[in-house]
């Protein structure tokens, strides 16, 4: 370059000193630059800021050596700081960006995915401890699926948050024993299923796809992430790096655990124990135990064998067989609806938000709810000029209004994009089972905020009807209790069988626990579950409910206010069969004491020491306080984006008539919304008699967070519910019957509901 001049060597005014090329007066191409604090930077120069490879020296005696660009760290290269920690991998503007491995200066070693300087992605983390994390990563903290080996030879494998475990997940004993459960930060909370040392148990394999794992999510117990570093970490051009960290899903792949010592090699061992035939199973204890965990204290047990929850088990899957081929869907998609069911309706959503949302937001119009507010596209394999290749079979979208969802979306507060990957993304949708008569399939988003049901011709087309009336109401109300409804879709595949399905808000989306949950009506007719039937996630029906709700008076006028006005709308629109959806998240009770398990079962904390925050085994010594209702302070609240978003925070009685915030200890503080995390007091009478048999009264109280919404909003008081009613009538007491007509429906409900939540005496 011809104007690019060597110079030996140049003094600044302000003491640093350059040298090395210059390009007019900016230093550029080789040099070195030495600061009057003692730092200096020798490598590669572009016009003033340093660009290229180099490395740098800093006073405070921390060095780096890698790629820069415009002045930053940026590319790979090797951080070494001054309290003797070392990072390898990938730069972004000063940060850890990408693939990388990092040593503390206390020896804990991080190998894995950043972002923004954080551990992010999948990675792997060894304490000097000896504990081991193998899984994902979110915002530093572990989060998602991974499981934990600690120095002491036990492993959890299961759903982590926060740095705890939170949700399904699986621990081994270092003496083989096994737990099979759900936790809730950190603490066992909810059903669960232990199997002692020597105990034949279910394959993991088998219970991976039980809680929605599915083939590509095997246990990690039995299979782990390997992060290939060695060639990642070998610079040092710069993008060679970044290319690797692209496919950086690749380089987290599954492996063999022998080959690994974070890993014990005991996959072996359960695989083989859960295929042991008859003649094996002898030397086999037969004594498991079946726990009930309320955050972390153990408030049920109940002693069985092996055999017995064998057969409890084939009962259950043969009663979800039979419902599953009941269903009317069944033999659309050939055998695999559910697959091409789901990936059918991510293609269609995708599709269509991307379609409405570039259109400029304005007011709905009548034209809006008409018959020609449709959007329709072909879908075949192959793809066309406006759709994608895709591995179902060619179908048909249509999908009803759109502008006026994508309105009501607006108005829930939903990013477009949140709603796209939420539903669309790779993690997909779960099928649950469905909690009613209906038949309908349901899905879930694999971050629980919203539902996918399917629906029948008539439901959809009440839907449509009422459409108009439904939006002018959640406009004027928003902190209605009425079903939250995003999008309403139909595919029709070859033979022009359709399926018409609608997506709603999930009113269970929460951290906490959903320990019982609760369709009521107000109506007694056939309104109980069968013993045999209720299992953990059983919806429970209105005689099956045993327990009052007191809550603070404010709250309790905002409900029953809501109530009437949401059922005032109900029954001009003529519906019926609506009920409230009520999910129970208990506290556990200051009376109850926490069980430990044996020593022989779970080692003392001496045995296991502490993984950033994360212990082995060992329960809450002291059961956590109850609720407290505090001034609210929006700037402290976690509130998650989604359907419960839009509602006013309520305001609380006992706390001055002030906006307020429920706070859990060892939990959070959690915004109060109508039907959101509203705490109450759930009591029961228990009947006991005396030494004299004599009977008195006693009450079981529990501190309880109420999560409610109206669901099943679409069967009118058609000339068949008419029918059905005349009929049922001649048999059973009028009022006590589902079918009867709106206005006597919606005061039925309501008494029922006065009932459930009475006033405080």
């Amino acid at each position: 370059m011809g104007d690019t001049e060597r110079i030996k060597e140049k003094a600044f005014s302000n003491g640093d000193v350059y040298g090395g090329n210059f390009k007019g007066a900016l230093p550029h191409g080789k040099g070195k630059y030495t600061w009057s604090d003692g730092t200096f930077y020798e490598g590669d120069w572009d016009e003033g800021k340093m660009t290229g490879q180099g490395w740098i020296t800093w006073s405070s005696g921390a060095k780096y050596e890698g790629d820069f660009s415009g002045g930053y760290l940026h590319g790979s290269g090797t951080f070494i700081g001054c309290n003797g920690s070392e990072h390898r991998g990938a730069w972004r503007m000063n940060i850890q960006n990408g693939f990388g491995r990092k040593q503390y200066s206390n020896s804990d070693i991080y190998e894995g995915s950043w972002k923004e300087g954080l551990h992010e992605g999948c990675g792997r983390y060894i304490w000097n401890s000896g504990n081991t994390y193998i899984g994902n990563w979110k915002g530093g903290r572990m989060c998602g699926r991974g499981a934990m080996k600690w120095a002491n030879g036990d492993i959890y494998d299961g759903y982590w948050l926060d740095g705890l475990r939170h949700g399904s997940g699986v621990y081994r004993f270092m003496d083989e024993g096994y737990y099979f459960g759900t936790w809730s930060r950190g603490l066992k909370d909810g059903k669960g299923t232990f199997y002692p040392a020597g105990t034949k148990h279910p394959s993991l394999k088998r219970w991976s796809s039980s809680i929605g794992f599915g083939d590509s999510g095997r246990s990690v117990l039995s299979q782990s992430f390997s992060l290939d570093m060695e060639e990642c970490m070998t610079p040092r051009k710069s993008g060679q790096l970044s290319n690797r960290t692209k496919s950086l899903g690749d380089s987290c792949r599954l492996y063999d655990p022998a080959k690994d010592l974070t890993c014990h090699d005991f996959s072996g061992r359960l695989s083989h124990a859960s295929d042991l035939g008859p003649s094996d199973a002898k030397d086999y204890s037969a004594v498991i135990y079946e726990r009930e965990y309320m955050q972390g204290v153990l408030t049920k047990e109940r002693i069985r064998n092996f055999a017995e929850l064998s057969q409890k088990t084939k009962k259950n899957n043969k009663f979800r067989v039979e419902k599953v081929k009941g269903h009317s869907c069944v033999d659309i998609f050939n055998g695999r609806q559910s697959y091409y069911l789901m990936l059918n309706l991510q293609l269609g959503i995708r599709y269509t938000v991307g379609k409405i949302t570039p259109v400029p937001m304005r007011e709905v119009r009548s034209s809006d709810f008409g018959d020609r507010a449709r959007i329709r596209m072909y879908f075949p394999r192959k793809g066309s000029r406006f759709t994608p290749p895709h591995y179902s079979i060619d179908f048909y979208w249509k999908d009803y209004c759109p502008m006026v969802f994508r309105n009501l979306r607006e108005m829930f507060k939903l990013d477009a994009a949140e709603y796209m990957m939420s539903i669309c993304g790779d993690d997909g949708l779960r099928e649950v089972s469905s909690p009613g008569k209906s038949g309908s399939l349901f899905y879930l988003s694999h971050d629980d905020r919203f539902v996918i049901k399917t629906l029948k011709k008539p439901e959809i087309k009440t839907l449509l009807k009422m459409l108009p009336h439904y939006y002018s109401h959640v406009k004027e109300h928003e902190n209605t209790l009425i079903t939250k409804f995003f999008g309403v879709h139909r595919i029709t595949v070859r033979g022009g069988k359709k399926v018409r399905f609608v997506v709603m808000g999930n009113m269970f989306c929460t951290e906490l626990r959903i320990h019982c949950r609760y369709d009521l009506k107000g109506s007694t007719q056939g309104r109980y579950t069968d013993k045999d039937k209720i299992e953990e996630n059983t919806t429970l029906k209105d005689l099956d409910l045993s327990y009052e709700f007191l809550m603070d008076k404010l709250l309790r006028e905002s409900l029953f206010k809501q109530l009437s006005l949401d059922c005032s709308f109900l029954e001009s629109q003529d519906i019926i069969d609506y009920s409230l959806l009520l999910g129970l998240h208990f506290r556990a009770p200051e009376h109850h004491k926490a069980f430990l398990e044996p020593p022989a079962t779970v080692p003392s904390q001496d045995n296991s020491p502490p993984a950033n925050g994360v212990t082995s085994q060992g329960e809450l010594l002291i059961p956590p306080k109850g609720l407290i209702l505090v001034t609210h302070e929006p700037s402290s609240v976690n509130i998650a984006p989604g359907p419960h978003s839009r509602g006013g925070t309520l305001r609380a009685y006992s706390v001055g008539h002030q906006q307020v915030d429920l706070l859990l200890p060892g939990t959070g503080r959690l915004r109060v919304q109508l039907g959101v995390n509203m705490p109450a007091q759930a009591s029961r009478k228990v009947v006991e008699a005396d030494i004299d048999s004599a009977d008195i009264e006693l009450f079981e109280v529990y501190d309880v967070v109420l999560y409610m919404g109206i669901i099943d909003i679409l069967q009118e008081y058609n000339m068949k519910k008419k029918v059905e009613h005349a009929y049922k009538s001649l048999q059973f007491d009028p009022l006590s019957i589902s079918a009867v007509e709106p206005k006597t429906y919606a005061k039925r409900f309501i008494d029922f509901l006065e009932k459930v939540f009475p006033q405080e005496p």
